[in-house]
């Protein structure tokens, strides 16, 4: 039986994960916004294309009811996010549909900065100090106790979107009484000077079957803040750095209770102490290019092995 594979998307990626599929012999379908209609889509991969009349795919129930009419006459075995704000979307629909795949509770744990770092905390993972922004008794305790400057961030953002350092308490409160009602959507974080790193990994029955690890040239938030060039460069393979970022990556990828899948995780090195701590891991593939730096250095592009895992996983065959 041919299988089908639903995929939404947010913004224009995931052209290679598309003709993978196609490729293994599925039937795929593209679900995405019109804005994105003449986007350089693998059209000849593509079954079946679809531009929603809404601008956000998360859009409720419209995205529920959209679904459920297609599924009216196809029978959707997979619903693959592109992007990591369809990650929860994803999730929400395979709940509702009752299909194979990650839930809407641990879905948390690849978007909400909040769920992971509690999570990875609760399993010993190091992590910068932080505080949720609930209550304001709490707040002035972990100013008090943490020594500033702190970042401000998004929750369920992408990347450095969004955050703002705060240097002082008050810029805090000001901060917040902008946000108004949507603070609780924050949190607060120790801000750690250092060196970013970010792991790519596959994930098959919840065993790391690859991993590659690269440096930023500059943190991502310094280039979105302040501007620069974007850069990733290959740490030296099978060196101490390597080794402690692999051990660490598999560390936060068991601690979320991924299955099947690809990941991206990002590390800081902390100038204070030399350490290495956790700082967010997305249910997806990298973006900025990511993929080509991933499967120049290794000859491996996870679209591609994602596809494969998918598939693998409907037919219940094994993925090597």
């Amino acid at each position: 039986m041919q299988p089908t594979i639903l995929c939404l998307a947010s913004y224009f990626k995931g052209g290679l994960f598309i003709e993978e599929c196609k490729h293994l012999g599925c039937r795929t379908i593209l679900v995405t916004t019109q804005k994105l209609e003449h986007e350089e889509w693998p059209r000849h991969a593509i079954d079946e294309f679809f531009m929603l009349p809404f601008p956000n795919l998360a859009k409720q129930p419209d995205i529920t009811y959209s679904i459920a009419y297609l599924m009216r006459e196809r029978a959707i075995d997979r619903i693959i996010p592109l992007d990591d704000y369809d990650v929860e979307t994803a999730a929400d629909l395979r709940e509702h549909f009752r299909m194979s795949g990650m839930g809407a509770s641990q879905a948390r744990f690849f978007r909400d900065k909040l769920a992971m770092r509690m999570r990875a905390r609760d399993k010993n993972i190091p992590v910068p100090q932080f505080t949720p922004v609930f209550h304001y008794p709490s707040l002035n305790e972990y100013m008090a106790r943490v020594p500033g400057p702190w970042l401000l961030k998004p929750r369920s953002e992408a990347s450095a979107m969004g955050i703002k350092v705060i240097h002082h308490p008050d810029e805090l409160w000001q901060a917040l009484t902008t946000l108004g009602d949507r603070q609780s959507y924050f949190l607060l974080e120790k801000f750690l000077p250092g060196d970013v790193f970010h792991v790519d990994s596959v994930i098959w029955d919840g065993e790391v079957r690859f991993a590659a690890t690269h440096r930023y040239g500059l943190p991502p938030m310094t280039v979105y803040h302040g501007g620069g060039v974007f850069a990733s460069s290959t740490v030296l393979r099978d060196s101490p750095l390597d080794q402690a970022l692999l051990t660490i990556n598999r560390q936060v990828i068991e601690a979320m209770g991924m299955e099947r899948g690809v990941t991206h995780a990002e590390f800081i090195r902390s100038e204070a102490d030399s350490q290495l701590y956790f700082l967010e891991i997305a249910a997806r593939v990298g973006g900025a290019g990511t993929d080509h730096l991933v499967e120049h250095a290794t000859g491996l592009n996870p679209w591609r092995e994602w596809a494969r895992i998918v598939v693998a996983d409907i037919q219940g065959e094994d993925y090597t």
